[in-house]
């Protein structure tokens, strides 16, 4: 019978700084963000390993099956497979959280993240029909009638109002966001995470100039009279994440610390309110952990919106000021297929780089209504 102990490591994790789509990375495709990780992933294994498969997330991308394309760019042996996956902005998760059942099935080590390169993500057109020209792909439907299908701000500002939780509220989320980010970013704290693309070193979208007056100028920017704006919403950006994953034998041989994951679940919610989909996804993944929030030290969510994180802080009886601590989405930027990856680098390096604590929490709420959530811990050579 397996125990948590027999569960796979996370042994190292990095991901790219992360950009501003339209900035920074401008030019670069998902080869570009992407490969440069993997490299240094694999570059970093331990003497007598080598990947058995590459996974990575990423949504509506070039197609072409992008993890291949970028573990051949960065010089991985052609003979190991890789697979793209694609689960909305909970795909870097997934496919993390595909390693994970390898890693249980069968021995081996694997590289597993996510990668989004908005700026150069190709434009699709509907066909036209009837002698119609083309149109344009503005999103994907994430639900089918009678589902209302509701745009990711106007979910959120719906939350906002349901819930009661106020502009002012969100407003103070979002500058405690960028404040955090900005001054992690300034301190070096997120320089031992980067591998730095096309010479940038740094997180391009941190604002330390943000005041409580400055955001209360922002319109509403999804319905006439909403509390969600620009500024408490996150970015649309441009990055790749991933960790190298082991199984637990493998890693019993290693001298290395790392993450053990004792839990990933996927659960489904109420397309229409998709923004809360990380809540049962968290309670699933603690229960099967045998934890409860109050024993978590590093707890990361994706910050889609100020409204939407705060509703599900409201809904887990958290604490908000305890999401993360350096600063999120809002701040840092969201990337829809890297995002998920993103969370479980930050909590590679607080829990093992920096040794800030035992157990870590990641969670995302996923278009269509879906969540995911990983529970870790973190192991060293000589402890548990």
């Amino acid at each position: 019978m397996n125990t948590l102990a027999d569960n796979p490591v996370i042994i190292e994790a990095l991901r790219t700084p992360i950009g501003t789509t339209g900035g920074v990375f401008a030019d670069q495709t998902t080869t570009d963000l992407a490969a440069p990780v993997l490299g240094e992933l694999d570059a970093r294994l331990p003497t007598g390993t080598g990947f058995g498969e590459v996974v990575l997330g990423n949504v509506r991308g070039p197609g072409g099956d992008p993890a291949r394309v970028a573990a051949l760019a960065a010089g991985i042996d052609p003979a190991v497979p890789a697979l793209t996956l694609d689960r909305q902005c909970g795909s870097g998760m997934a496919a993390i959280e595909y390693a994970w059942h390898r890693c249980r099935s069968q021995p081996g080590v694997v590289a597993a993240g996510g990668v989004q390169a908005a700026s150069t993500q190709p434009i699709t057109l509907w066909p036209g029909r009837d002698g119609e020209p083309p149109s344009s792909f503005d999103r994907a439907p994430f639900a089918p009638p009678p589902w209302l299908d509701p745009d990711m701000g106007v979910m959120a500002d719906r939350l906002a109002a349901e819930l009661h939780i106020s502009r002012e509220r969100q407003d103070r989320y979002a500058l405690r966001s960028h404040t955090r980010a900005s001054t992690a970013r300034d301190a070096g704290d997120f320089d031992a995470e980067i591998v730095p693309i096309a010479r940038v070193r740094r997180d391009q979208r941190p604002r330390s100039g943000f005041t409580m007056a400055r955001l209360a100028r922002f319109p509403a920017a999804f319905r006439p009279g909403g509390t969600v704006t620009a500024a408490n919403s996150c970015g649309i950006n441009d990055a790749a994440a991933a960790v190298t994953m082991v199984d637990a034998a493998t890693h019993a041989h290693l001298a290395t610390p790392g993450l053990r994951v004792l839990a990933a679940r996927t659960v489904g919610y109420d397309p229409d309110r998709f923004g809360l989909g990380l809540v049962p996804a968290v309670r699933a993944a603690l229960d099967d952990a045998g934890l409860g929030l109050d024993q978590i030290d590093a707890l990361e969510f994706n910050e889609a919106f100020a409204a939407q994180v705060l509703a599900c802080a409201d809904a887990l009886d958290l604490d908000e000021h305890r999401l993360c601590p350096r600063g999120g989405a809002i701040s840092l930027g969201h990337p829809w297929g890297a995002s998920g990856a993103i969370l479980l680098v930050r909590l590679f390096s607080r829990l093992v780089r920096e040794g800030a604590g035992r157990y870590g929490l990641a969670a995302i709420s996923i278009g269509g209504g879906q969540g995911s959530a990983v529970v870790v811990e973190a192991v060293h050579p000589r402890g548990n």
